[in-house]
């Protein structure tokens, strides 16, 4: 997920599966990465021109690479890039990196126009019983014929079979997974919260406890990049993942809300609300006109205490804030039993597909084989921040330190949801915390009455 220039799109990410798989896939998950500039380790070194891909002087023409902008992983991509020309010659790599809010329209165009080899699928999935009819549009386009199948690739040994088990759609492999990350955890200033005589809160009270001290003191709780609207979204899958622990307390609320059992105004659901609105309570003044892209340099001046982001954004905060103060991170405590709070939960990343009417699927195969080579993957997961969807790459500090909170995995809510085609703007999430105030109108309980309202009208 780095900067991102607009909400990630929120999905069923083929929970049942990943569960299935959860010791290995996150043993991986929590070991991500040769040290990434910027986090205090040794330095990230440059892919191997070598990469087993293929034989060079076979392989030419134009190859078109499109995906969703972020300013770490654009980095990684770069950089394989340059080390691929390096091998393949002849190929021209056309790399366009397009920020999320045009993403899905610059895809559909360039699919039609047929002029993209690679580009990144987000919403690949296979949709439960109970929201059929509610497909995404990459899922579409797989079972239309516009994905190639990459099944039997050589390259797909390369990644851990948990994490492709999870991706997996109708038994076949699309999607080289980039990495993986967590998404609903909290970066916090030690110094601040040595200075204050802060620990590093475990419960909602606890975390409650702590804004109300950092006010008192004169110190902003937390930053949030609320112009770009998705990353105050971080702090509705936060409250989520701690309100609703398990896969099967988040399936059992999703297929609940579907077959109309559960409201969004129930007392469970719009506790989801007041979380995020409670901590929208302790940001930094006008931060619904504050861009993503500006919190890493401002909790690096010290502006506030806390932002709530995912694990692809280190090396980028990490820079920002150099030998300044040490850098912590922890799950967001929504809930006041410390036991629900233990763990972060966490995605596959940026998946890339090759289409169908690629007119050089010979040269997007080499590239997705020299991508996946160890030796030049471990390069990629290290300057974009994920952690390793493929065994032995060893682990950056950082991703070391949170190891206990990823020891277990739990899929994001944006994983396990799957937003009804047929419900209105107001559902989509379904939590909708774009309403609240500041970034809306409304309170918690006025944004989870138009949420329902709007929910309820699609049945």
């Amino acid at each position: 997920m780095a900067t991102r220039q607009s909400r990630p799109s929120w999905t069923f990410r083929r929970a049942v599966a990943v569960t299935a798989a959860a010791g290995t896939l996150f043993a991986v998950g929590a070991c991500g990465s040769s040290t990434a500039a910027g986090d205090g380790g040794s330095s990230v070194g440059t892919p191997s021109a070598s990469g087993s891909s293929g034989s060079a002087g076979d392989i030419k023409g134009d190859l078109h690479i499109l995906v969703s902008s972020a300013d770490a992983s654009d980095a990684a991509f770069r950089a394989i890039n340059e080390a691929f020309s390096a091998k393949y010659p002849d190929v021209k790599v056309d790399f366009s990196s397009v920020p999320n809010d045009s993403y899905p329209a610059t895809k559909s165009s360039r699919l039609t126009a047929n002029n993209v080899d690679i580009f990144v699928v987000k919403s690949l999935v296979e949709v439960p019983e109970y929201a059929k009819g509610s497909e995404s549009d990459d899922a579409l386009l797989a079972e239309g014929g516009g994905l190639v199948d990459l099944t039997n690739e050589p390259f797909m040994k390369d990644y851990t079979p948990s994490v492709l088990q999870a991706q997996a759609f109708k038994g076949k492999q699309y999607m080289v997974p980039t990495g993986l990350s967590y998404s609903t955890g909290v970066y916090y200033n030690k110094k601040i919260f040595s200075d204050n005589g802060i620990d590093v809160p475990t419960t909602w009270d606890e975390l409650v406890a702590a804004c109300d001290k950092l006010e008192k003191a004169g110190v902003t709780p937390f930053g949030i990049g609320g112009k770009d609207e998705w990353p105050a979204g971080l702090l509705m899958l936060g409250s989520v993942a701690s309100l609703y622990p398990t896969l099967d307390d988040k399936q059992q609320l999703a297929k609940d809300l579907w077959e109309q059992k559960v409201k969004l105004t129930d007392e469970g659901p719009q506790g989801v609300l007041e979380k995020v609105a409670k901590i929208y309570s302790y940001a930094q003044k006008n931060f619904a006109g504050t861009g993503y892209d500006q919190i890493p340099a401002e909790f690096a001046k010290g502006d506030f205490a806390m932002t709530a982001d995912g694990t692809w954004n280190e090396p980028t905060i990490a820079a920002a804030v150099g030998d300044k103060f040490d850098i912590g991170y922890f799950p967001f405590p929504g809930s006041d039993n410390a036991d629900d709070n233990k763990f972060l939960n966490g995605k596959i990343e940026l998946q890339l597909a090759v289409s169908a009417g690629s007119k050089n699927k010979d040269a997007a195969l080499a590239w997705l084989g020299f991508f996946s080579d160890p030796a030049n993957y471990k390069t990629f997961v290290a300057k974009s921040g994920f952690s390793s969807a493929e065994p032995n790459i060893p682990a950056t500090d950082f991703l070391d330190s949170i190891a206990d909170y990823t020891s277990t995995y739990q899929p994001a809510w944006d994983q396990v949801w799957t937003a009804n085609n047929k419900a209105g703007s107001q559902a989509v999430y379904p939590f909708n915390y774009p309403a609240i105030a500041p970034m809306g109108k409304d309170d918690a309980a006025g944004a989870a009455a138009a949420a329902e309202t709007d929910w309820s009208a699609a049945f």
